[in-house]
């Protein structure tokens, strides 16, 4: 699994909102300031976003995005997937789908599908709030 620019832009987008946004709409320029990221990249990830249904966006002086629901609404893993093409650790598997010619005798695909399972199940346990709280990481 290779998480890309792209998801990882995502989650601190996502996460600067959280902290951020309250009940009202943060502009994108804000964010992208905050965030030292440019606003053509950030309005591409953005709009993946609010078009998966995580961000709503608002129009005029006081428009910008804001999450759709609670940071405690939002798994890294639905984040991740919105952004990135596959979280599988390799190319064969997709979506929990195998593409190869070699799938019948391949004696590493348990392994790799297994990997896959577990890395998409904790990245499914993993929230906005658990990242913005760092508890779930403290001893």
């Amino acid at each position: 699994m290779n998480v890309t620019t792209r998801g990882r832009y995502a989650l601190r987008v996502m996460l600067d909102l959280a902290q951020h946004g309250g009940s009202g709409f943060v502009s994108l320029k804000t964010v992208a300031e905050r965030q030292d990221i440019s606003m053509k990249y950030l309005e591409a990830i953005v709009c993946e976003l609010k078009k998966a249904g995580l961000l709503e966006s608002g129009r005029g002086k006081e428009g910008g995005y804001r999450l759709s629901h609670t940071p405690e609404d939002y798994s890294v893993g639905e984040i991740l997937r919105v952004l990135e093409d596959n979280l599988a650790p390799v190319a064969c598997i997709k979506a929990g789908s195998v593409d190869c010619a070699h799938a019948g005798e391949c004696m590493t695909l348990p392994m790799w599908r297994e990997l896959d399972e577990l890395t998409n199940a904790y990245l499914d346990r993993v929230t906005l709030q658990d990242l913005l709280s760092g508890e779930k990481w403290r001893p």
